[in-house]
This record gives structure tokens, sequence and C-alpha cells, in this order.
């Protein structure tokens, strides 16, 4: 599972790292994104151009909104089955931008749950393999939300959690969301990222709350 993450670097050095395009909204550095907030994807083979969706998908067919509560996460192995999912696995990819994920540790002679920040060893960007849906209210407007990919954790993050994100590479970045892309190579991109390239460490325990966003909740000597 991903429940919060990151997204620490500004438009300017998101775009040369990540060969983005334009950003069609404002777009700020965030340090414990949480459910429900807008996030910025890419969902534009062409123009790669970066927008703002709210985490927690909304199937386009569902009755109430309240449903993108529970669907923060896809299981990358049903995604292709489940009704909920299917149509957007066909036709509405896209990358989901971070730079770092948290999972959680649960102390138990402390009887606390010790945040834990995961990153690339190297501490640059990357992009989660998501599907995305607009939804259109009774009252008119349109919703647009996402959701992000999991799968099998690798060794690292599978000693606190049996579920990580898809954490998509520059060789699966671009054709996930190229819908000529083959289903073979859509499969073979739905796996754990090697544990070897990344690292975590123990952040403090403000992380908890979303309320807190800012730098310092990052720094591992205020765990």
């Amino acid at each position: 599972m991903c429940g919060r993450y990151t997204l620490t670097l500004d438009p300017g050095e998101l775009q040369e790292m990540l060969d983005l395009g334009p950003f069609i909204h404002i777009v700020q550095s965030r340090y414990n994104i949480a459910p429900s907030q807008p996030v910025p994807i890419v969902k534009d083979f062409q123009t790669r151009a970066v927008e703002l969706y709210l985490w927690g998908l909304v199937p386009f067919w569902s009755k109430d909104p309240s449903i993108g509560s529970r669907m923060i996460n896809a299981r990358a192995e049903t995604v292709s089955e489940k009704p909920a999912y299917r149509g957007a696995y066909k036709y509405r990819r896209c990358l989901i931008l971070a730079d770092g994920f948290f999972e959680w540790h649960h102390d138990k002679k402390a009887g606390i749950k010790i945040p834990y920040y995961f990153k690339l060893k190297d501490d640059r960007p990357f992009t989660f393999a998501g599907l995305y849906e607009h939804w259109e209210p009774p009252e008119g407007g349109e919703l647009h939300t996402c959701t992000i990919l999991t799968c099998e954790p690798n060794d690292l993050v599978g000693g606190f959690h049996n579920r990580m994100p898809v954490i998509l590479d520059e060789s699966t970045r671009w054709p996930w969301i190229n819908l000529e892309t083959s289903k073979s190579v859509l499969i073979d991109s739905l796996v754990p990222y090697p544990a070897e390239e990344m690292k975590c460490y123990p952040v403090s325990t403000a992380v908890n709350s979303p309320q807190n966003d800012r730098p310092e909740i990052l720094d591992p000597d205020q765990a």
C-alpha cells in the first residue's frame, strides 16, 4: 500500500530530471501528500504536460464520489480485470510524480508506529504507475481523480509492508502512458523496484498527521 508520499523538488528541477512538458497547474513542494489531495500527474504521452488530479480514483460510473477515499491504490496483478480499473488500465494510464514515500513500523516496546521514508539512493525524483478517471457529478462539472498501482514489495519495503507502489524507471515511464504499448510490455513494467537502488530511514512521527507538511518532518535527526 502507498498512503502517503512526497514531492519536494520544484517544477524546474522536475522538468529537467524527468523530461516533462509544461505545468498546467501550479505545483508546490510537498512533504506529506495524503489521499483526497491534489497531486501532479502526467497523462498525455505527446505533450507530457503536468496536471493536478485528486488522489483517490472515482470510476466514471460511480454514483457516489466518496468511493475515492477507498481507492487510493490498485493492485497491479488484477487491475486489468477489476470493473473499477480495467477501463482506465486500457485507456487512462498516467504517471504520478514523486520523490519518496512512507511506510510505518510498529514499535511494540514503545507502543507507537514509527514512519520510515523510502527514496531512491541517488535522491532523484521518480514516477508511480497510475490510472486516472473523469467523473461527472449530477450538478455538472467534472471531478478528476487518480490512483497509484501497487505490487509485491522488494526486500527493503517488505520488512515494513506486504505491498509497495509501482515505481517506473526511465525505460518504462513513457511506454506506460503510450496507448500503443503492448499488453506484455505493460505487464513487465509492473514489478518491484530493485531494493539495492533504494534507501530508507526513520523520520518524525509528525508525518502521522497529514496537517504536518513541512521540510523538517523528513529530517532523520527528528525521528
